[in-house]
């Protein structure tokens, strides 16, 4: 059986205590987002809370908390109880679920079974699944509506990360290519675009709710996009695949990780959450 990738449990007590409690804090805030009141024809809404909260790290809300924790400064509470923070941690889960949802369906990976529980398509028929990965896809863009001023380039940042030239683009990859012939180029490329853009949306996105520049949201966009490889990377391994290219894989997790680091510190003090958050994903080399 493979092994969960990047156990949080194991990882630095910084890394492993906020994850914890951004996790409590983003779980409230889907929930909140989420409630099923009243009429709720097809069940709709509640497959929705359903597909959106069925555990995992979350990691990507933690990356885009922990940025925006970096480049502002405060308290973990203060970070935790912040509207624009949960705002976008809250786009950013929502989006990663929705991918979920319609990856696990028939016509794509044909999952019976996701985190230990029933995929949705299982749970509540396919239609209704493809409509509650619609319905997430966007509510997380309108829930980016509220931030104000910065709403337009949040919702274009990850519009993009999660289109058809990025995300999109990494899972008609992954249907249409031979993964067995797959050279470390294009593994790279697919990694990028399916894993990568949306850890680069967490990034940009909690860069953003912090009143960050443009070119400062850019910086850490490569910062997202490193770890995100790497941490594919990781789950490759871990998921005993891609073992042709394994010491090509190694090397690119330590050389992604160092490049995250270098990206983040041009904005942020050194020691800062989200740079454990690289150095942890790096030591899994």
């Amino acid at each position: 059986m493979a092994r969960a990738t990047l156990d949080v449990s194991a990882a630095p007590a910084a890394v492993r205590d906020f994850l914890a409690a951004a996790a409590t804090a983003v779980d409230a805030e889907l929930v909140r987002r989420l409630a099923v009141v009243g009429a709720d024809p097809g069940r709709l809404r509640e497959a929705m809370l359903y597909a959106a909260t069925g555990g995992g790290k979350r990691l990507r809300p933690g990356v885009a908390l922990a940025t925006m924790q970096a480049l502002r400064g405060g308290s973990l509470d203060a970070v935790l109880t912040d509207a624009r923070g949960l705002c976008v941690a809250a786009a950013v889960e929502m989006l990663h679920a929705y991918t979920l949802v319609h990856d696990d369906l028939p016509a794509m990976d044909d999952d019976d079974e996701r985190r230990g529980r029933p995929t949705v398509h299982i749970a509540f028929g396919e239609a209704i699944a493809i409509l509650a990965g619609d319905g997430l896809l966007t509510l997380a863009l309108t829930t980016l509506a509220e931030l104000g001023v910065d709403a337009g380039r949040a919702i274009a940042v990850l519009g993009a990360r999660s289109g058809h030239l990025q995300l999109l683009a990494g899972q008609a990859i992954d249907l249409s290519l031979d993964k067995t012939t797959m050279d470390f180029a294009t593994l790279t490329d697919l990694h990028a675009k399916k894993t990568g853009a949306l850890f680069a949306a967490a990034a940009e996105l909690g860069a953003i709710a912090a009143g960050a520049a443009s070119a400062t949201v850019s910086d850490l966009g490569a910062y997202g996009m490193s770890i995100g490889i790497a941490f594919q990377h990781a789950d490759d391994r871990d998921d005993q695949e891609f073992a042709n290219h394994a010491a090509a894989a190694t090397a690119a997790m330590t050389s992604e990780c160092a490049n995250a680091v270098t990206m983040l510190r041009k904005h942020a003090a050194a020691g800062s959450v989200v740079e454990q958050i690289a150095t942890w994903i790096g030591a899994q080399a």
